[in-house]
């Protein structure tokens, strides 16, 4: 008898993960305070979104430094704006980069609460998504830009439990993109920490999630 056809394998295939580096001419690190280098953050609203001649993504980026109570009113906010935008894209844009600085995340599973219903809770990591999500127009996509921490003498990964509480508020998963902190020098990078980095991190990491609309 010919042998029976093997189970196929019920693992799921891992999302590519793509490094980012910068060219030589390059700042490697950001601005301080900042997760992204501008190099990134330009190379997002040309070559990472589909536009014709490589023309610049309007793009809203906020930056996250705290979770307590009315973090809302304290949130910087920058508009990256292209020569085409109309009133439409700038009302309600379609790029979204929340910049999460380490001290802001989430050190278990445990800090995102335990409400029972997905979106009951309005504040915190849980509240932050959900309005994300309403501010997203379909398919709008959510950027992710965060980097590890050190907790305890230990460097602590926040990645899994972001992409959590994002597909709880109606994102999918898209891409895993890791930006080095270094200039290429040869076969080697030349490393360009910024000054308020954990010891042992030389890179960010962005996290693209695309906003799931229901009809």
């Amino acid at each position: 008898m010919p042998n029976p056809t093997p189970p196929r394998s019920r693992t799921s295939r891992s999302l590519p993960t793509t490094i980012w580096l910068p060219d030589p001419d390059e700042p490697a690190a950001p601005i301080p305070g900042a997760v992204l280098p501008a190099w990134a953050i330009d190379k997002l609203r040309t070559d990472f979104v589909d536009r014709p001649a490589h023309e610049p993504a309007p793009l809203l980026k906020i930056a996250i430094r705290d979770m307590t109570p009315g973090m809302d009113a304290r949130i910087p906010v920058t508009p990256f704006t292209a020569p085409a935008d109309d009133e439409d894209s700038v009302r309600k844009p379609s790029l979204l980069l929340a910049e999460l600085h380490p001290d802001a995340l989430p050190a278990a599973p445990t800090a995102f609460g335990d409400s029972e219903l997905p979106g009951a809770a309005e504040s915190d990591w849980p509240g932050f998504f959900h309005r994300a999500h309403r501010l997203l127009p379909a398919d709008g996509l959510l950027l992710l830009a965060t980097r590890q921490r050190r907790d305890a003498g230990r460097l602590t990964d926040p990645l899994g439990i972001l992409i959590a509480s994002a597909r709880t508020a109606g994102f999918r998963y898209l891409q895993h993109i890791v930006i080095a902190y270094g200039r290429p020098a040869g076969d080697r990078l030349e490393p360009a920490r910024p000054a308020d980095t954990s010891g042992g991190v030389a890179h960010c990491d962005l996290i693209a999630l695309s906003a799931i609309r229901h009809t």
